[in-house]
């Protein structure tokens, strides 16, 4: 059976905002295998420094990144979208081993192939420290709030 993961391009704006809302959810489980099987095979990704070229490589960075990132929870935006690509503005939350919570903005430019799986994805991202009390992203985002923009800072 061949791979696939409606909705597929080309987009149209329901259909977009359905590929953040199901990657903000993947993301939230911090299951890297869950989470890489939305990637193409040969997904190629640039994270930050980082480049990552396959599904086993997406598993190790994805391990490694929630092993350091403690109690991770995300937020995706809808920023644009054409035909096969996306991009997305996101935050998250989380606190590394000495207790110090940063949250981390950042966007993303996906392109899917016809299948739906993402081939490519380029993030960039930039941390802030900030205290316990500035928390605002609490685990997965309830049903409720789906669509809900989120502040700029």
């Amino acid at each position: 059976m061949t791979e696939s993961r409606p909705p597929f391009p080309p987009f149209d704006l329901s259909a977009a905002l359905k590929k953040v809302q199901a990657a903000e959810d993947a993301w939230n489980t911090r299951d890297p295998e869950k989470v890489s099987l939305a990637y193409t095979p040969d997904s190629v990704w640039r994270n930050r420094d980082a480049h990552v070229v396959g599904r086993a490589a997406i598993v190790e960075f994805l391990t490694a990144k929630w092993e350091r990132e403690q109690d991770y929870a995300l937020r995706k935006g809808l920023w644009g979208f054409r035909e096969n690509r996306i991009a997305v503005r996101f935050q998250y939350e989380s606190r590394d081993a000495d207790g110090q919570w940063w949250r981390s903005y950042g966007n993303e430019l996906w392109e899917f192939a016809e299948n739906g799986l993402m081939s490519r994805r380029e993030a960039s991202i930039n941390d802030r420290r900030i205290d316990e009390a500035e928390r605002r992203v609490f685990g997965p985002r309830p049903e409720a709030e789906h669509g809900v923009d989120f502040p700029l800072w």
